[in-house]
């Protein structure tokens, strides 16, 4: 997918969420786009050979627009985040941490101004959330955490393509580790079957082939 292509798709998913709140000055699809070539000029090689992007962005605004974005600046940075997410799963790009957009006001800006620096950013730790389609959020921490029908498991799916002890999610000192537990249809990462994978930031994990949930780093 080339650049333009993303910039659409990104325009739609930014604008059709706050971007129609606003009128003049600099619009949220403009961060956007910047995010997004900021991403496209920073791929280096990972040391596994996949491309890697950066995760980190400074958006720096005038002041006026900045404060014009106050009522919806944490939905904004939050739609940011998941374009830049949805971007690197199309392109085959990885993160080394979790996807961060701040948005700070520079005195130096005038309005309709912007600039965006971009850098890779490890994980400060292992932390990580689990967010189900039912809207329901798990905290992982220092333990094990599994996955299945079984009334036992730490979280229970109603679901007869997934197994009684389906997956389970470990600490690994620096992040988490997802592992299939012999289960009859598979685990899946975003639409690649696994056995064991550790967990990247914006990873949408499946099991048995019905039961999504995305994780996020951070």
């Amino acid at each position: 997918m080339g650049l333009r292509s993303i910039e659409r798709r990104l325009e739609r998913f930014v604008e059709d969420s706050v971007g129609r709140f606003f009128r003049g000055g600099v619009r949220p699809v403009e961060i956007s786009h910047r995010v997004t070539r900021e991403m496209t000029d920073s791929r280096s090689v990972g040391v596994r050979g996949q491309p890697v992007v950066a995760n980190h962005f400074s958006v720096s605004l005038a002041s006026v627009d900045l404060a014009r974005f106050a009522d919806v600046q944490e939905s904004l940075v939050r739609e940011l985040c998941d374009a830049a997410r949805e971007t690197a799963r199309d392109e085959g790009w990885v993160f080394m941490g979790p996807v961060q957009v701040e948005l700070t006001a520079d005195p130096a800006l005038r309005g309709g101004g912007l600039s965006v620096v971009a850098r890779m950013k490890e994980a400060d730790g292992g932390v990580g959330v689990l967010h189900l389609v039912n809207g329901h959020q798990v905290v992982l921490g220092e333990f094990v955490l599994t996955l299945g029908r079984l009334s036992e498991c730490t979280i229970t799916f109603d679901d007869s393509n997934v197994s009684r002890e389906h997956a389970s999610i470990q600490p690994d000192g620096t992040g988490f580790v997802l592992c299939d537990l012999g289960s009859t249809n598979g685990t899946l990462v975003n639409d690649v079957p696994v056995a064991r994978h550790r967990l990247d930031d914006g990873d949408r994990i499946c099991l048995g082939g019905t039961t999504f949930f995305e994780f996020r780093a951070g």
